[in-house]
């Protein structure tokens, strides 16, 4: 079997599919198993977990590459985020209705997550609402099509997706699970809750206690996933997450370098003119967060050490603003009686 080249196999699979129908047959494409850098994590596969090499040859030539998965991974050009557009997709009475009827029926399981685990409610709804609109929306793409090409033809952070592409495999043996069949995001992110492949083994927990860890059906696991994932990543009970703010003068600026990381004290952050809506404790950490919006004034917040645990979910401010502008929405809008259970919880 001759071995192809990334740069041959992409030429290949572009001049075949501007080829005219002929007469005869035509030569089929390269599969990623005819890839010598995918045989190589094959033969480390079954080295290492002792997988069948027939099995996973099988499935790597099926597996797909997918052009539009690298014009996907594409970051925004600069000037060209916003966070009012962000924001209006997140948040918003269609995905707030959809909050609240989540909600409802599972208010028993979100209780029992926040008393099990110390994350709020609201911030657990609001991660399912932003990354699935409650399981309406997990992606499309086959999981190991999107893990494939990111893992074999994404340079940038092909480390990073063939460690995700392991635990994927590891995770569908695990689970007894079909890996030519299961979909998600473009990024190979699975599930209501849209958990990686590694973050599903080592953070999914069984909540319904069923006696398998299902993120892809059971809302129940869902929840309580979550919160572990959140726990495990350093959440603290009680304790705040973000506050919105006000500045005056210009020596916050300085302050407001793009990161997440709470790398200075509320007191610092006085000291440079940033006033919070809500009180803190000066030696609290705190990071500045300024959401920018191209042509118009940027929201400001400041977020503390439970702002950079949920940044663990998704490593975006954007990310994370809308997680607690939506959960806080849908707590808002929950009748009296679920608001005063989630404020014992």
């Amino acid at each position: 079997m001759k071995i192809l080249s990334r740069r041959s196999f992409l030429a290949f699979a572009a001049a075949t599919a501007s080829t005219p129908l002929l007469a005869k047959a035509p030569t089929p494409l390269p599969t990623y198993a005819d890839r010598e850098e995918a045989q190589r994590f094959i033969d480390e596969m079954v080295a290492k977990h002792g997988f069948s090499q027939r099995e996973l040859e099988t499935v790597f030539a099926r597996a797909q590459f997918q052009p539009a998965i690298l014009r996907a991974m594409t970051p925004s050009a600069p000037g060209q985020r916003s966070w009012e557009r962000y924001r209006s997709n997140a948040v918003n009475p269609d995905r707030i209705a959809a909050g609240l009827e989540f909600c409802a029926r599972n208010t028993d399981a979100l209780a029992r997550a926040a008393g099990e685990f110390g994350v709020p409610e609201e911030i657990v709804v609001g991660i399912i609402g932003v990354e699935t609109i409650y399981g309406r929306n997990t992606g499309g793409w086959r999981v190991i099509d999107a893990l494939s090409t990111l893992a074999f033809d994404y340079p940038r952070r092909a480390d990073f997706f063939r460690g995700e592409l392991e635990e994927f495999l590891l995770a569908a043996r695990e689970s007894n699970l079909d890996v030519l069949a299961l979909r998600g995001s473009y990024a190979g992110a699975m599930g209501i809750p849209q958990f990686m492949p590694a973050s599903y083994r080592r953070y999914a927990v069984d909540f319904d206690g069923d006696g398998r860890r299902d993120l892809f059906a059971s809302h129940h696991d869902a929840i309580g996933s979550v919160a572990n994932f959140l726990r495990e990543h350093g959440w603290a009970r009680g304790e705040p997450v973000a506050s919105p703010a006000r500045v005056d003068g210009y020596a916050w600026r300085s302050l407001a370098d793009g990161g997440i990381l709470p790398a200075h004290r509320v007191a610092d952050l006085a000291d440079a003119g940033v006033v919070l809506d809500a009180p803190a404790d000066p030696e609290t950490r705190a990071v500045l967060i300024e959401l920018d919006t191209p042509n118009a004034p940027s929201a400001l917040w400041v977020g503390f050490p439970n702002f950079y645990a949920l940044t663990r979910y998704n490593r975006s401010s954007f990310y994370a603003i809308a997680v607690l502008e939506l959960g806080n929405a849908v707590r808002a809008a929950r009748p009296a009686s679920a608001r005063q259970a989630t404020s014992r919880s």
